[in-house]
């Protein structure tokens, strides 16, 4: 039977690299120390392990479910995390026997919507509660539980794609999530051939488990209830074409899924979905008011 893209990080060990059981060049580079994922990883296999709600999402979740696509390594990257406030507390305390130090008062006060903690490294842990706040609010509960390691595929996109400002480094991250994971509604991914222009996989059978895939229901859902979702997410869907074909270096090579593809069958699929009152009212209003939030830094 195939590994599914998560199951086969259950073959990395801490220290060594973290991706698929046949690593290639670039990844295999990533095993020194300065590299946060094996860390990482670590930690949330080790709380999967122990039966806790602790997953990985921002640009380490992207690395666990694209292992075969080069990585993006920055020194300063932080490790973020996600849980849920039912278990936010076995979480806290999981991540202090694992040599994390926390933030009390930070935590004291904020701890029903985020968590901070240092790892043993000394790298910095976020661990958002329940919702992602940034320009606009994800809440990741519906689907968490989908996949061991990560947040659904989905919300991982989504966490992306309501960013107002993209830079480079959410761009590249974009594009590689559409290269890896199908849409779930695209009749092709089940391993019939591919019609012309669809993408490029044309062999093989389906792989993907629910959470691997790009949940076009729960998708369509959200950006038909809440405007300036939709406003966001459209306007950087028609973006990433354009990215893609002035920085090829940004997306991979022979991709599995044709990322512009995706990008035109989500801004179909953002346009023909359900709108409800009150996404009709707020785009009477239209972009006179800001619709989305300015994300602050919070201090620790």
């Amino acid at each position: 039977m195939a590994h599914s893209l998560q199951q086969m990080h259950l073959l990395g060990q801490q220290g060594a690299t973290v991706g698929s059981d046949t690593p290639g060049q670039a990844e295999a580079a990533t095993a020194a120390v300065s590299d946060p994922l094996p860390e990482a990883f670590a930690l949330v296999r080790g709380a999967a392990d122990a039966g806790l709600g602790l997953k990985l999402l921002g640009g380490l979740a992207v690395r666990v479910v694209c292992p075969s696509f080069p990585p993006r390594l920055r020194r300063d990257q932080d490790i973020d995390f996600a849980c849920l406030s039912k278990g936010r507390k076995d979480v806290a305390a999981y991540l202090e026997r694992s040599g994390c130090q926390p933030d009390r008062r930070f935590n004291n006060l904020n701890g029903d919507r985020q968590m901070y903690f240092t790892a043993a490294s000394g790298r910095p842990i976020d661990v958002m509660v329940d919702r992602l706040t940034m320009c606009h609010t994800l809440d990741f509960r519906p689907a968490f539980g989908q996949l061991p390691f990560t947040l659904d595929v989905v919300d991982l996109l989504l966490s992306k794609l309501q960013i107002v400002e993209l830079n480079e480094k959410d761009a590249r991250d974009l594009l590689q999530l559409l290269s890896a994971a199908p849409l779930s509604d695209d009749p092709d991914r089940d391993g019939a051939p591919a019609r012309s222009g669809r993408h490029a996989r044309t062999s093989g059978g389906d792989e993907h488990q629910p959470g691997q895939l790009i949940d076009t229901d729960r998708f369509g859902k959200l950006l038909g209830s809440d405007w300036g979702w939709w406003r966001t997410v459209t306007a950087n869907l028609r973006k990433l074409p354009a990215l893609a074909a002035d920085r090829p270096e940004l997306h991979p090579p022979m991709p599995p899924y044709d990322p512009v593809l995706a990008c035109q069958r989500l801004l179909a699929l953002a346009e023909s979905a359900p709108k409800s009152m009150k996404w009709r009212l707020r785009a009477n209003v239209g972009d006179r008011v800001r619709w989305y939030e300015l994300p602050e830094e919070v201090g620790h």
